[in-house]
């Protein structure tokens, strides 16, 4: 009789995850190690709302989720080089805690949840340990090269009571995560199929006279109602008008609040998050559904730059390369245009294309919305000065990584000042065309991408052409 596949789901209709995606990771990691080594991660803490008793909605911490998939806070996992086993320790809760918040779980009942080797409660880590013959103990520390931010060390009561190394596993468990395997590809194609959906529904639902926080409400209902998505992956920014200027706006300050004006390009940058996998799609439309010739000019110069990159890219190319390429195609259309003059070559050696798209062309994608190993020993450094500086990877493409590509084209006061102030910038520009875009906002394309064996797939699924885009609004509920 064959053997049953242990999955985890959000219910009927949503993605079944194997749990063997999460052993898979595991083999990958313990090939990687050397005898007697034994990695130890620490998970996420609930975290309470200041000094109330009211907790954060609960994420799991990315590394965790990708070694266990466990969603509980307050746990560590072990992984033991020599045996391969993996051994999830769990918090011994007091008996009262079944009266508040649930069923107190047994640790054989956790072993079945979870698919894991052995479990164990936090209070035994030392002791176990210690059973396991630890020669060195593997600890994760490293910098997160987009926040600035360190990875979370494991610490516990009794740590100073064996070797610890907090150098070795870091370089070794963020690489592993850039190259996704099968079963973590197949999450993110169905996350990104949900998120696709969801951008459509927003398209449908889209009019002037709305609240920019409205259509976020939709997004944010299709993903967790018929995508089983309880979290986005970052805060969704709903740009209309000149917010779509604002690169991520959404913020407390900014949170989506605007007026939907007939006129406005909208600018819906937001993804939702499955088992901890992320999306990340923007879709910029024209908010009564039907583009002007302005709107149309600086959309398909996005959308042109969009298509030379999926074109372009395979394993093997830069991504430094694939970022020129696309700011090559957009500078051209711009300048048949009549919005720019002068050879484009010469623009991006004077940094107009950083005026128009301040940032980088995508950035690694998966159990973080800016997924982690963009910079890592071994690869391509950051490109010393802006534009290329803001890349979040300058790394060579590799099959099974997945990325975003994500071109843009805005119209940022400030930047547009410093131009027009800058004699190496300013003669590049037909100003009076220019200033007939003050206010405009800007356009982002942005795709969530495989890099195969030999070119690209596209996991996200939405209309994109200006044909695409008006005939799907056209025949939505709102413009009938």
């Amino acid at each position: 009789m064959a053997a049953t596949t242990i999955t985890w789901s959000m219910g009927p209709g949503t993605f079944e995850v194997p749990l063997s995606l999460f052993s898979t990771n595991r083999q990958r990691l313990v090939d990687k190690l050397s005898p007697g080594q034994v990695v130890l991660l620490q998970g996420g803490d609930s975290i309470n709302h200041y000094d109330t008793d009211v907790e954060y909605v609960f994420r799991q911490e990315a590394y965790f989720t990708w070694i266990c998939g466990v969603r509980e806070p307050g746990c560590y996992f072990a992984l033991d080089a020599n045996t391969g086993k993996g051994h999830l320790f769990v918090p011994r809760l007091p008996e009262e805690y079944e009266v508040w918040m649930g069923k107190l779980l047994t640790c054989d009942e956790f072993k079945k949840l979870y698919a894991v080797d052995e479990v164990h409660y936090v209070d035994e880590l030392r002791d176990v340990l210690k059973s396991l013959n630890t020669e060195l103990l593997l600890t994760l520390s490293g910098p997160n090269t987009d926040s600035g931010l360190t990875a979370k060390e494991a610490v516990f009561e009794g740590i100073d009571e064996f070797k610890v190394d907090n150098e070795i596993l870091f370089p070794i468990i963020a690489e592993l995560r850039v190259i996704k395997t099968p079963a973590e590809i197949e999450v993110m194609r169905y996350v990104c199929k949900v998120s696709s959906d969801a951008h459509k529904q927003v398209m449908l639902y889209t009019k002037p006279g709305l609240m920019e926080y409205q259509c976020e409400s939709i997004f944010l209902d299709h993903c967790y109602r018929v995508g089983g998505c309880r979290h986005v992956s970052y805060t969704c920014i709903c740009g209309s008008g000149h917010n779509a200027a604002t690169l991520h706006y959404g913020h407390a300050a900014a949170p989506n609040s605007k007026l939907i004006r007939d006129g406005d390009m909208c600018l819906f940058d937001m993804g939702g998050n499955y088992a901890g996998y992320a999306a990340d799609i923007t879709c910029s439309f024209p908010a009564n559904g039907k583009f002007t010739p302005d709107q149309k000019l600086i959309y398909e110069a996005v959308l042109f730059a969009r298509d030379a990159v999926i074109r372009e890219g395979k394993p093997g190319v830069m991504w430094e390369d694939m970022h020129l390429l696309a700011n090559r195609v957009m500078l051209e259309h711009l300048k048949k245009g009549g919005l720019l003059k002068g050879d484009v070559e010469d623009m991006i050696k004077n940094g107009v294309n950083a005026i128009l798209q301040p940032h980088g062309l995508g950035h690694l994608i998966g159990l973080d919305v800016h997924d982690v190993g963009g910079y890592l020993p071994g690869c391509p450094p950051r490109p010393p000065a802006p534009p290329l500086s803001r890349l979040r990877t300058a790394r060579r493409l590799q099959a099974r990584m997945l990325l975003t590509v994500e071109p843009g084209c805005y119209f940022i006061p400030r930047l547009l000042d410093a131009a027009k102030n800058n004699p190496a910038q300013s003669h590049f520009f037909n100003w009076e065309v220019v200033e007939r875009f003050r206010g405009f906002g800007g356009v982002r394309i942005e795709d969530d991408v495989l890099v195969t064996d030999d070119g690209i797939e596209n996991f996200t699924f939405v209309p994109r052409t200006v044909a695409e885009i008006e005939d799907f609004m056209a025949n939505g509920a709102n413009f009938k």
